[in-house]
């Protein structure tokens, strides 16, 4: 209704009716190019699936307590795991905070870490994350979860480590011990 009453006085003006079209393919096209967020059911699929794989388990302080604080979730453990030979290595921060989290990430970079395990500074992933059972995942889905973690509610917790296999870890770890032979 308003457009129409909008396009009717255009063209009782002065303007011509190739002015008029032109005006309203440019607010067409600037409703319409510029998308600020992720399709809501995309949203949505990415944080079933954080949901179902697990991503809380070792990226939510208190998990490994018993004692999940969901008002922090997915901000990053206090606990690490140690894996032989390797270091000590911290569930990190996978909310969009800046200065502790993924904020700087791009989505193309946090599909990378958690599918390929790279990070955008090259650096690889520890054992203990799951990025080769992620690499199966298809690229909608993979999306889905880094579209999901980029609506988080920013958190600063600033996980400690990682530590290398001579470095004294800061924190609670848990041991991953080889069998004997």
């Amino acid at each position: 209704m308003l457009a129409h009453q909008i396009s009717r006085r255009i063209l009782q003006s002065s303007w011509t009716r190739a002015g008029a079209a032109w005006l309203f393919s440019m607010i067409g096209l600037a409703g319409s190019c510029c998308p600020v967020h992720a399709d809501e059911r995309q949203v949505q699929r990415g944080k079933y699936l954080v949901g179902i794989v697990g991503c809380g388990d070792c990226h939510t302080p208190g998990h490994f307590f018993g004692k999940p604080d969901l008002s922090r979730a997915l901000s990053g453990s206090e606990v690490g795991f140690e894996v032989p030979q390797l270091g000590v290595f911290y569930g990190s921060n996978l909310t969009p905070d800046k200065e502790t989290g993924l904020g700087n990430w791009s989505v193309a970079e946090i599909v990378a870490a958690f599918t390929r395990g790279i990070t955008p500074d090259n650096r690889e992933l520890s054992p203990a994350m799951p990025w080769r059972g992620f690499s199966a995942m298809t690229a909608a889905d993979a999306n889905s979860i880094a579209e999901y973690l980029k609506t988080l509610k920013p958190i600063k917790n600033a996980v400690p480590g990682p530590f290398g296999p001579t470095e004294k870890p800061t924190s609670f770890v848990m041991k991953i011990v080889p069998p004997s032979n």
